[in-house]
């Protein structure tokens, strides 16, 4: 899947606000070692790596495209590798820490991922995970419908792509089983004010539209652009708009 690192940095400064809430809740001893799943361009991952400066960081990505920059931001304590994230679940590697921000509603049932995710850490070992809320995000809505309706659906071939985010109850459920404790689990909202309709696309397209563009041809991906500019304008009549983009961040220590 091709991301596009200039039109998700659009938003850095959004995208960056339930990372600093994240980090919040983190406490990293000395002499420890740290992964960053689905790193993106490695940014973020510098920022903890700075701050928590006697850890070891690796960032893993799974587009070169994203990890593009990674490379001039590597130092003695930080280092990127492209590997998928479900190509790591079943390494002998432990970590004292594992950590990610906003990647991982793109891998599939966390019913199995999470608790192998959890199973990677050491005594000790803090987890600390944020996710958009897709489903209940009203332009992964839009998304949703636009290509389940009849003009539409021959385009993708009855394909969609549902977000395997899971609820709190069920994130609280498989945190406790894997041992972990001071467990912190809360929704919030980020507001995104959009002055006008474009901003809202824009958002969308650098992350969820992506797999949805990949799959047309150029003609089809006109109309299917066009229609979904015509129903973001339908669903935010008023403007500036603000768009309640919800996110779940998870936390805990295993015992």
């Amino acid at each position: 899947m091709p991301w596009n690192p200039e039109i998700y940095n659009k938003f850095k400064e959004l995208r960056n606000k339930p990372f600093y809430d994240l980090i919040d809740f983190i406490e990293l001893p000395e002499s420890s070692n740290a992964i960053d799943l689905g790193c993106g361009t490695g940014e973020q991952t510098a920022i903890l790596a700075a701050k928590f400066n006697k850890t070891d960081f690796l960032g893993i990505d799974s587009s070169a495209e994203m990890l593009l920059k990674s490379k001039s931001l590597e130092t003695d304590n930080l280092h990127f590798k492209q590997i998928a994230v479900e190509d790591i679940l079943d390494s002998d590697k432990k970590w004292d820490f594992v950590f990610s921000n906003a990647a991982l509603q793109w891998s599939d049932n966390h019913e199995i991922l999470f608790p192998k995710l959890i199973h990677l850490l050491n005594s000790k070992g803090q987890f600390a995970v944020q996710m958009p809320i897709q489903k209940e995000n009203l332009l992964n809505k839009i998304l949703y419908q636009l290509a389940e309706e009849d003009a539409f659906k021959t385009y993708f071939k009855g394909w969609r792509r549902d977000s395997p985010v899971l609820s709190m109850d069920q994130y609280a459920q498989i945190m406790f089983d894997g041992g972990l404790e001071e467990i912190q689990i809360m929704e919030k909202v980020y507001p995104i004010i959009a002055n006008d309709h474009d901003t809202l696309y824009n958002f969308i397209s650098g992350s969820a539209l992506i797999p949805y563009l990949e799959l047309l041809q150029d003609d089809q991906k006109e109309s299917f652009i066009s229609a979904f500019k015509n129903r973001i304008a339908e669903n935010f009549p008023k403007l500036p708009a603000i768009y309640a983009f919800k996110r779940i961040l998870l936390f805990g220590r295993r015992s």
